[in-house]
């Protein structure tokens, strides 16, 4: 009986390879390894070091090349010519959203960040007009974002220069201004259920960075049939779920359709008026506002925390920052981001920051909208593809010496900044990150408060800082550490 079980699964496999064969043979795809029945290329990719499985992978074939993750075949660019090509040169037919089986439970196909075609642009189209109408790049968030600096200034004396583990601390801040945008209101950094909202934000992005996830991507029957992290995924997002909707009931009762307050009086007033090329319901702006909420705290909260390990590990470069702080505002007032053409060298240090730490390594998957000539390649509507940020931000041509980390990387010759083509962390295209500009104003304004009020202190030599991310997945996640912040 084991042997008639043994040659029906061999024949069983083969039949799908066959037809699997059969059926990418109507396109040219790019080259890639040979793929194993029902598995694909997933025994060959070292999960927990995703880069350098694609770097190995394009040494053999090429800046553009093809893997399959069980059964679905994923296109993979690497490197800045490619990326650029795809992303921004052939942008409408690179702009659909790759659909993975946990973002599929998680979000269904609504909100921003994880729906598709038409909901997709229309919803895009809304938030970027409603955050511009909100005051997105102007002086009214400057100023917010000021505040709230200042808040967290006042929150880190309480510590008075003892070890502290800035985890939650620095979620706390960048939570409050997308919520001030969200919700018309900041929380108190006492407030029980805004700690819960920031740790259980911070505990999910750990969680779908995790090897774990990767592999219940592959193979999505785990997610229904077996134990794991992804049940605490789940048991968070229905938390944060219930704090957003909560939000909105109160919102739906004190609705003044003549005063909009924030994003989400804009969503129920468009709701009011039945637009049917969106879907105006209650659960695709609780996933919106989620999805605002994940991007805007996360996000921000781990590049200050990589930024201080990489400050305290390089303290010639603190102390140059903070020259400069003191040479053009002084102790006296806040930093504004007026500032910052003033700043060459901080200004630098804060891009260096974000290329360094490499936040999203592979970006959020794609697909694409039609058919599509690639290059040489014929490659069909639906594909999933994967851009490797990291071989953009690392490429040792436009940054030499990627492995350091140098704010030289953004100076000229004569200490100026200057831009770089290459300079991506947000990705690049139709589905680059809504609240870019917003995340830039944020990480300057926290950061440069920060060190014109405090001197950063390791608890171990700066040689032995360790700056490795426990995870790079959906997102790299810094490890855990303790720091004093000593009162300048």
């Amino acid at each position: 009986m084991d042997l008639v079980l043994v040659l029906v699964l061999t024949l069983s496999c083969l039949l799908l390879f066959s037809l699997w064969r059969q059926s990418s043979g109507r396109w040219k795809l790019p080259p890639g390894p040979t793929p194993l029945p029902i598995i694909g290329n997933f025994l060959q990719i070292d999960v927990k070091n995703i880069y350098q499985s694609l770097t190995n992978f394009s040494k053999t074939y090429g800046p553009v090349f093809t893997l399959y993750f069980g059964s679905q075949p994923t296109v993979v660019l690497y490197g800045y010519k490619a990326v650029k090509e795809a992303l921004i040169d052939h942008g409408e037919e690179f702009s659909g959203r790759g659909r993975l089986p946990i973002f599929n439970k998680l979000f269904e196909g609504q909100g921003l960040g994880f729906s598709h075609g038409n909901v997709w642009k229309v919803t895009r189209h809304f938030t970027i007009n409603t955050l511009r109408t909100l005051g997105m790049g102007k002086r009214s968030i400057e100023v917010k974002v000021q505040e709230e600096a200042q808040c967290l200034v006042k929150e880190l004396m309480k510590t008075n220069g003892s070890p502290c583990d800035p985890k939650f601390i620095m979620g706390y801040a960048p939570c409050n201004v997308i919520c001030s945008i969200v919700f018309q209101k900041r929380f108190g950094y006492e407030d029980k259920n805004f700690i819960n909202l920031v740790e259980k934000v911070e505990e999910c992005v750990k969680i779908l960075s995790s090897p774990w996830l990767q592999v219940c991507n592959v193979f999505p029957l785990l997610l229904d049939y077996c134990p794991g992290s992804h049940n605490l995924l789940f048991k968070n997002f229905k938390f944060i779920k219930s704090f957003v909707m909560e939000k909105i009931k109160e919102h739906e009762e004190l609705l003044d359709v003549t005063n909009p307050q924030d994003f989400i009086d804009y969503f129920l007033i468009q709701r009011s008026q039945a637009n049917q090329q969106l879907n105006y319901t209650l659960e695709h702006l609780t996933v919106l506002v989620i999805d605002l909420i994940f991007g805007g705290t996360e996000t921000l909260s781990s590049s200050i925390r990589f930024a201080f390990l990489l400050l305290m590990k390089h303290p010639h470069i603190t102390a140059k920052v903070q020259e400069e702080i003191d040479n053009v505002i002084g102790r006296h007032r806040s930093p504004c981001m007026q500032d910052r053409n003033h700043m060459p060298y901080t200004n630098a240090m804060v891009h260096e920051v974000q290329r360094f730490i490499d936040l999203s390594p592979n970006n959020l998957a794609h697909e694409l909208t039609c058919d599509t000539k690639f290059r040489d390649y014929f490659i069909p509507k639906g594909t999933m593809v994967m851009t490797s940020l990291t071989s953009v931000l690392y490429d040792s041509k436009e940054f030499p010496n990627p492995e350091t980390f140098d704010p030289g990387h953004f100076l000229d010759g004569n200490g100026n900044f200057k831009k770089s083509d290459y300079f991506m962390p947000f990705s690049a295209g139709k589905r680059m990150c809504v609240g870019e500009s917003l995340a830039r104003m944020e990480l300057f304004l926290f950061l440069t408060t920060i060190l014109q009020n405090f001197k950063l202190k390791s608890l171990v030599d700066p040689a032995d800082i360790d700056i490795t991310p426990v995870y790079s997945g959906f997102s790299s996640v810094p490890p855990t550490y303790q720091m004093c912040f000593i009162p300048v």
